[in-house]
């Protein structure tokens, strides 16, 4: 059965972010026409009231919510309050403003760090709730739970086939190469290069370098949305990842090599390292027919030629 037709009306909350504007592209690509969206500067998705109006003015038969306030662990450990009350208004408003709707089909997406500190890895779907998160982002992983609980309850009250899907760290075209409020990868990939530029002749990175990550290219993301839209209807939040990771000096000395940077590579061990390790089993999505297909080197590759593309139109 298939839940997704070409003719559908797919609203895409976040449609301008990484992971947003991915899906927005790839839908296109695969002829879906009739897309509606709105910028933040122009639907506030906190407010409650603005977004039901919205959604009931749409009637969208689906609803792909990708909106979110994120950030790397320099934020979301600075600022906790603004990651738990943010994410939760945007979830109860958009999902709320669904039910009130009876929007049909919904894919809310989460995140890997809903996942205890210590889980067994890799990470199945099963250890949700299992044991206590890790600190330094502790309130945007509840935020991003109690989406799915919503979702979950969703289904058991009302029988409507909404979904959820939580991708491990995803990069790609459109990330925020902001050092104020980005995630490692792309993070780094600006500060090495703005160290090849300077010709600098040493980068400092957080941490020890030993933590372990997966990525996912958000264009995998993307098809992995549209995979699930149209075929999956349970309510087990499904993983979506490589099932692969690299440490954290791995990934700096791949970025090193990408930009060209050829200077030393130092560690400032008085910063967290964050969740040891956190890689995702996704034997349950390559189960349902999908899987990643864009590996780091090469996503690494061509993200980096997106960054030298826009990096005079990116936010500072």
């Amino acid at each position: 059965m298939t839940f997704l037709k070409p003719s559908d009306r797919i609203y895409v909350a976040g449609h301008s972010g990484l992971a947003g504007s991915a899906i927005w592209r790839a839908l296109q690509a695969q002829g879906y026409t009739n897309l509606v969206g709105q910028t933040s500067s122009t639907l506030d998705l906190r407010d409650h009231n603005a977004t039901a109006d919205y959604i009931s003015s749409q009637e969208p038969d689906v609803i792909v919510l990708a909106a979110a306030k994120v950030g790397g662990i320099a934020a979301n450990n600075d600022f906790p309050v603004d990651f738990i009350s943010e994410n939760l208004r945007i979830q109860t408003s958009v999902l709320d403003a669904a039910l009130t709707n009876r929007v049909n089909r919904v894919l809310f997406l989460g995140s890997s760090c809903i996942y205890p500190k210590l889980a067994p890895q890799p990470i199945n779907e099963d250890s949700l709730l299992t044991g206590p998160l890790e600190q330094t982002n502790q309130a945007y992983a509840l935020a991003k739970i109690a989406g799915i609980v919503q979702v979950q309850s969703t289904r058991k009250q009302y029988g409507l086939p909404w979904i959820s899907a939580m991708p491990t760290n995803l990069y790609g075209p459109g990330d925020n190469f902001n050092p104020a409020g980005a995630h490692v990868l792309p993070a780094l990939l600006r500060r090495f290069h703005e160290a090849t530029q300077s010709q600098a002749k040493e980068v400092q990175v957080w941490g020890t370098g030993s933590p372990r990550r997966e990525f996912l290219h958000v264009d995998d993301l993307a098809a992995a949305c549209i995979h699930l839209l149209k075929n999956y209807d349970d309510d087990i939040a499904l993983n979506v990842g490589t099932g692969e990771d690299i440490s954290i000096k791995e990934l700096a000395e791949m970025i090193a090599q990408t930009t060209g940077f050829t200077g030393r590579i130092t560690w400032d061990t008085t910063k967290p390292d964050g969740t040891p390790q956190k890689l995702l089993e996704v034997s349950r999505i390559n189960a349902t027919g999908w899987k990643a297909s864009i590996d780091l080197a090469n996503g690494l590759k061509s993200t980096y030629q997106w960054y030298l593309d826009n990096v005079s139109t990116l936010r500072t």
